[in-house]
């Protein structure tokens, strides 16, 4: 398995090694269970670049605790038992999904199972710069719950595609462009999700909505060069000297589609190549061809194929 995938598994029922990995991973101290009950607890997770999935189940006697959400970014999904926590008088919606303060709070459970999805803040700050085309900009989030239930529908997706479709396939996963993407829009609806300093922003980008088509031509031409490798449209913005928002603006204004995808048909196309040039009696394959230019979920790149070239792949691959 390729290193950069990290997965673990942990289960006990002796409260005090669980406590100390609750206390390891979730910084959560000071816990208090009532002696009513055996302890059984699990924990699994599997990390891509910045991201770590989790599944956590701690059942038996009720418990109390403080986590220091301080530096962490974490969104939590409750789907069997309770989960109360409050912060600041501010309580958090009984199932989810909620991030976690970026402070200390305070929760009580029983028999919980919950999934959680661990963002590494400095990597999300990042990217947040480079969507906005502002260097300066300082992420922070301003609440725990979604702006509207259509983007937590949208999160619970997002999340729901990764742990089923994408985090069981080693295959895919042992491409690292397939990783990044994943780790990048999984960044990218988080941001748009919680209220915080991003969706506060400013509109940076006012002043290129008007962009020469010489910037996008300088991204299509960057798009076409370096489609087999990790990119995504913050590096297609920078080399094209615009803001990723100017340059979607312009996209649409000069070829009635976007950057994104642009890259998607570049290299739906350059799947379209490989197919032709394979031969399927020497073992190649529509999926092994297919990841390697970064489409993980095989039901959504069939349909994609199909609508770009006609056909689907495997009859391109049998032609």
């Amino acid at each position: 398995m390729d290193s950069e995938v990290q997965r673990s598994a942990f289960s006990t029922r002796d409260p005090a090694e669980g406590m100390a990995v609750l206390d390891e991973v979730f910084a959560l101290r000071g816990v208090r269970r009532s002696p009513a009950g055996v302890f059984d607890m699990s924990l699994a997770s599997t990390g891509i670049d910045f991201v770590a999935y989790e599944r956590v189940r701690l059942r038996g006697s009720s418990c109390t605790g403080r986590t220091d959400g301080a530096g962490v970014l974490r969104v939590c999904h409750v789907t069997a038992g309770v989960l109360s926590a409050t912060s600041a008088g501010d309580r958090f919606p009984r199932t989810g999904p909620f991030l976690f303060p970026q402070r200390t709070f305070s929760s009580w459970w029983e028999d919980l199972e919950a999934t959680t999805v661990f963002l590494d803040p400095a990597a999300v700050e990042e990217h947040a710069r480079r969507l906005l085309g502002n260097e300066e900009f300082r992420l922070g989030f301003s609440g725990t719950r979604p702006v509207s239930p259509a983007m937590a529908q949208y999160w619970r997706g997002t999340v729901s595609h990764l742990a089923r479709d994408l985090l069981p396939d080693e295959q895919a996963l042992s491409s690292p462009l397939i990783r990044s993407e994943a780790a990048r829009s999984l960044a990218t609806v988080l941001l748009h999700t919680f209220p915080g300093s991003f969706l506060d922003r400013r509109d940076t980008g006012a002043g290129q909505t008007r962009a020469a088509p010489a910037g996008v031509r300088r991204a299509v031409a960057f798009i076409e060069e370096n489609a087999a490798a990790d990119i995504g449209p913050t590096d297609i913005a920078e080399a094209a000297r615009m803001s990723v928002r100017g340059l979607q603006a312009a996209f649409r204004r000069e070829l009635g589609t976007t950057p994104t995808a642009c890259l998607r048909a570049v290299r739906l196309d350059a799947v379209h190549r490989e197919l032709l040039a394979a031969d399927p009696t020497t073992g190649s394959t529509v999926e092994e061809i297919a990841a390697r230019w970064g489409f993980a979920h095989r039901g959504r790149f069939a349909t994609a194929y199909r609508e770009r070239h006609g056909q689907a792949p495997a009859g391109t691959l049998r032609s």
